[in-house]
């Protein structure tokens, strides 16, 4: 009898998952996904009430989870934090935000402020994450969510870019440090998605015009879209993958 291939799971039973920026839009959205998948989701944030109220929604439909307080942009606080718990399987680092202005009246402090959360604490939180990985000698899946705006430029978005595109760059590095150990890190770099982080863009009618223009697929995200691709990437699906970023941009990027 011939012998067929099986696919591979999309269940993430008995691994344990962290979730940054998960009280709200994308990183709700990811810390939702895993858990339905089965994994033990770690939900972290800097707002705590918001935070229980997506644990508690979360125990409620009977899945495993909990809440951290934590300030991404704080280095020291998230390396004690990741020391203090068991190895994480899988990183989704969803924290993440923006100040938009034009390129010539872009402020030191705003410059600072961007960078410090998107770029040095994404870069730092991986690497935590990974070091556990190595001491406990476990593989492992760590994602971050960057954005389309990691491969075009857009209007007023010259710091949100270089942020985004120096994620990609350190993913890229990592995924050849890491790969013989088995970590794997990759990104999804999303379209303009619904969220609160988005509402600014979307209360002005002309950068609406704009991002229809350019999606492909002639809508906007929303955080639905993200959760089949980070669930792809955090399980046995993905095997194969490292160093990449999933595209999940309606076709922004596609010309």
């Amino acid at each position: 009898m011939m012998k067929l291939p099986s696919t591979p799971s999309f269940r993430l039973d008995g691994r344990r998952a962290l979730v940054t920026g998960a009280s709200s839009g994308i990183g709700q959205g990811c810390a939702v996904a895993l858990a339905e998948a089965g994994a033990h989701v770690v939900l972290a944030a800097r707002g705590i009430e918001r935070l229980d109220s997506t644990v508690e929604a979360l125990r409620k439909r009977g899945h495993s989870c909990e809440a951290l307080a934590l300030d991404v942009s704080d280095v020291e606080a998230v390396q004690a934090a990741v020391s203090r718990h068991e190895a994480f399987d899988i990183l989704v680092n969803s924290a993440g935000l923006a100040i938009h202005s034009p390129a010539l009246e872009t402020q030191l402090a705003d410059f600072d402020t961007v960078m410090n959360v998107n770029l040095r604490g994404a870069f730092f939180l991986a690497q935590a994450v990974a070091r556990k990985l190595v001491e406990a000698n476990k593989p492992g899946s760590l994602i971050t969510i960057s954005s389309q705006m990691a491969h075009v430029g857009g209007i007023d978005r010259s710091v949100y870019c270089a942020s985004k595109f120096a994620v990609e760059g350190f993913t890229k590095a990592m995924a050849i440090e890491w790969g013989r150990a088995g970590i794997r890190i990759n990104t999804i770099c999303p379209t303009f998605v619904r969220t609160p982080l988005t509402e600014q863009t979307f209360d002005q009618p002309e950068r609406v015009r704009w991002i229809e223009e350019k999606i492909k697929l002639g809508r906007t995200g929303v955080v639905e879209d993200i959760m089949g691709a980070v669930l792809y990437l955090a399980s046995d699906a993905s095997a194969l993958v490292t160093g990449t970023a999933l595209m999940v941009d309606g076709g922004w990027t596609a010309d």
